[in-house]
């Protein structure tokens, strides 16, 4: 098979910056597109064509004019959001009510707060029904909307809103303390909203306040390129960076997500795990489904927990189901098979690469593939696995049509190349234009003249039966250069082996697995990976520990 070794780059207009600008044509009467199954890739890209017109408001455009087709009696019955909290408690909102409630939300952040258009709002809630309404009232009132993991910690607080100049903060109980404490240092936040049933000295009750706002707010006017919303990246390679994205980049550059990815209608009840911290919430649990009019589904589920994940999928009808590579990796260590998903339709994947042999015993105990798709905080779908094209284990699938995104701006010099947007990362296309990731581009091991992609020797650890998970890196060799090294997480049944006889049985099913100048020629048992707060391994602060060591 003939494979070009490839950067990931993303064309993008020339004479622009990353804020790449859409130039197709949207029908905004056509929202609820009907997806195909059979469409082949190739229909699929003549089938999308969006046009970006001047103005535009995902609150005011999408999500209002659901509520007039729910009025018009020609959407499902099934709500925008249901939302449980794992007991008894549970909360089900139509477009409508959504459209009431965000509203007075909105009137909270304009008329308690006096927040002007742009002025920035760091929220940082669990999975709770106030952060669904935060978003959209964000997108009504023109403020920018800067969201927060709650496993941040002050110092990391601190850092967002130095860099961010917030002037707002919405947060809970278990984060307040941490921005107390770090408060004083921020001199561009004048108002701390605080959502629970007590109050605090110095914040404002935002259930108070939302209790008495009214429910008529007149959505303000913004263009397509007006910022809507700031990430902050996981920071693998260095301090989290803010990206940001306008109205339009992920209100309309998410529709190939939810149309053709995860294949939406508005009858799907839909459920992404993400954290609400991070980008891939944004995508999956507010734009893609409700472009398409779908139901999000939302558990509390305070930490994650795979039986918790089984019995929601039994017992609700949920369609279609995202989750990262990390959770289906725990799941099919499950005897998942004991379970019914009766409604489960459609998987999806992103975040980090799948290993193949993941999707594999995923596939042998519920019956469904799992659909990879690869993007990152600056962009929207890169690649992806379409419904109706054909599956490759661990192939990232193909290339997405084009998005709209602005990074900061001395980050997005660095990753401009003519009219192309450098993702940083590596991965080679075979010659059916299926993209392969190998890894970023100094994660990628050059040992004796050979590239070694870490990703692929990781796969071929975690297809072995004593390994949970593994992190594979450069370390230094007189001889090469450098080497493999594997760091190894094992299973309880073969922690207690022993580790010479461990590492070598290791190496010898990966050179059965890949090829054998790819075994990792050292290796070091671990309790655990070092990971960022989103879950992603940080292989530079392993790498920079086997370097110092030399």
């Amino acid at each position: 098979m003939a494979l070009a070794v490839v950067h990931f780059l993303r064309k993008i207009p020339s004479a622009m910056s990353l804020r790449a600008r859409l130039r197709r044509s949207l029908q905004l009467r056509n929202w609820c597109y009907p997806v195909h199954a059979s469409l082949s890739y190739e229909a699929i890209k003549q089938q999308y064509r969006p046009e970006v017109p001047e103005y535009f408001n995902f609150a005011r455009d999408v999500l209002d004019r659901w509520t007039e087709v729910e009025k018009e009696g020609k959407k499902s019955k099934n709500p925008a959001l249901w939302w449980v909290d794992g007991a008894r408690e549970e909360v089900r909102w139509s477009f409508e009510e959504l459209g009431v409630l965000s509203r007075k939300v909105a009137n909270v952040l304009s008329d308690a707060c006096g927040l002007q258009r742009e002025d920035r709002v760091i929220l940082i809630l669990p999975r709770i029904p106030e952060w669904w309404l935060v978003n959209v009232a964000c997108m009504r009132t023109g403020t920018v909307l800067i969201p927060g993991t709650q496993q941040l910690t002050a110092k990391d607080i601190l850092h967002r809103l130095q860099k961010s100049k917030a002037k707002c903060i919405i947060t809970d109980d278990s984060v307040a303390p941490a921005v107390d404490s770090i408060g004083a240092q921020c001199q561009s936040l004048k108002f701390k909203l605080l959502v629970s049933e007590g109050h605090r000295e110095g914040w404002l009750n935002f259930k108070d306040l939302l209790k008495n706002a009214p429910s008529d707010h007149h959505c303000v006017t913004t263009k397509c390129q007006d910022p809507m919303a700031i990430y902050f990246t996981s920071g693998t390679t260095g301090s989290p960076k803010m990206t940001e994205h306008s109205h339009s980049s992920y209100g309309i550059g998410l529709t190939v997500s939810g149309r053709y990815w995860l294949d939406l209608t508005s009858s799907d009840i839909f459920w992404n795990t993400s954290d609400t911290g991070w980008a891939k919430s944004a995508w999956s649990s507010i734009f893609s489904p409700w472009i398409q009019g779908a139901c999000v589904f939302v558990h509390k589920m305070p930490h994650f927990d795979p039986s918790i994940v089984f019995e929601s999928l039994s017992r609700f009808p949920i369609t279609v189901f995202c989750s990262p590579p990390t959770a289906y990796r725990m799941f099919v260590q499950h005897k998942v098979s004991s379970y019914t998903f009766k409604s489960l339709r459609h998987c999806v994947s992103a975040g980090e690469p799948i290993n193949p042999d993941v999707m594999e015993e995923w596939k042998a105990q519920t019956g469904l593939d799992i659909y990879e798709g690869y993007g990152q905080t600056e962009t929207v779908l890169i690649c992806g696995n379409f419904k109706g094209m054909k599956i490759k284990p661990g192939s990232m699938g193909k290339p997405s049509p084009g998005y709209d995104v602005k990074d900061d701006p001395e980050k997005t010099e660095a990753t401009i190349r003519g009219d192309f947007y450098v993702t940083g990362d590596r991965g080679i296309m075979d010659e059916e234009g299926y993209f392969w990731f190998v890894g970023r581009a100094d994660d990628v091991i050059n040992s004796a003249g050979y590239r070694i992609g870490p990703f692929e020797v990781e796969s071929a650890l975690v297809e072995h039966p004593a390994v949970v998970e593994s992190a594979v890196v450069s370390s230094p060799d007189p001889i090469r250069g450098e080497v493999v090294k594997a760091f190894v997480v094992l299973t309880s049944d073969y922690a207690s082996h022993d580790p010479e006889k461990m590492m070598k049985e290791l190496q010898d099913h990966v050179k059965k697995v890949t090829a054998p100048y790819k075994y990792p020629r050292k290796m070091e048992f671990v309790q655990q990976l070092p990971k960022t707060i989103s879950g992603k391994i940080r292989r530079n602060e392993l790498r920079q520990k086997e370097w110092r060591k030399d």
